[in-house]
């Protein structure tokens, strides 16, 4: 019986594009077809995994002529929780200190962040209390806080104004964005420090915003501290 001679088809397939996942582009050899062969599927999960990470932005201020806080050992505190956490790669933390009016707006522009978290002080009624020029105090009127936030509420989860009285400030600030957590009465370093550390623990161990706010407050109390009723969580 005579042999069937083999049969070959020559197609130029350069130029042609793979998807469905007929074809997988890290095992096919490019060259013996005369293209290039893209995955799709790896480049849609790679472009899905960059867009579920967060920006947290610290915006820090102590005004020379204020009393001083320990900002520095709290932003150490937020990076180390975030650097251990088991889902630290969904989070970038940010840092802006000694911020004044420019450098907030500009930090949001630049950054575009998910969570914002200001440390320093806040003044009740009449503002949180920033930079000016020479380093002095210059406080923010709250109405035009919120509306710098409401321009912003499209990207914005959640605000923590780690600072004195700041619940004036989180009660405006929630008409615009779904989160926003204050303090109802002065609140010192340490419990101050306690609660910003166990929030983004929990955060970065895929824990909720309200998870992550009451683990702050039962950390306060777990040490002893009895400000664990100071931080208060307002929700849109």
């Amino acid at each position: 019986m005579p042999e069937t001679p083999n049969r070959q088809s020559k197609f130029n397939l350069q130029g042609a594009q793979f998807a469905g996942g007929l074809v997988n582009a890290d095992s096919v050899n490019a060259h013996q077809i005369g293209g290039d062969i893209t995955n799709y599927n790896q480049v849609g999960q790679t472009e899905a995994n960059n867009s579920a990470v967060k920006t947290i932005l610290i915006l820090a201020a102590n005004p020379k002529n204020s009393l001083p806080l320990r900002l520095g050992e709290e932003v150490r505190e937020i990076d180390a929780a975030l650097q251990r956490a088991k889902k630290r790669e969904l989070f970038d933390l940010k840092q802006r200190s000694a911020v004044r009016v420019q450098e907030v707006y500009q930090s949001l522009l630049d950054f575009k962040p998910q969570i914002v978290h200001f440390s320093g002080h806040g003044t009740g009624d009449d503002g949180l209390a920033l930079e000016d020029e020479t380093g002095n105090v210059r406080l923010v009127d709250t109405q035009a806080l919120a509306r710098l936030f409401e321009l912003f509420a499209s990207q914005i989860q959640c605000v923590v104004l780690n600072a004195c009285y700041s619940e004036v400030q989180a009660q405006a600030i929630v008409k615009h964005i779904p989160y926003v957590i204050g303090m109802n009465k002065q609140i010192g370093d340490q419990a101050a420090i306690k609660f910003a550390t166990a929030f983004y623990k929990a955060l970065g161990a895929g824990e909720s915003v309200e998870f992550a706010y009451k683990l702050g407050c039962n950390v306060i109390q777990l040490e002893g501290i009895p400000e664990y009723l100071t931080p208060v969580l307002k929700k849109k």
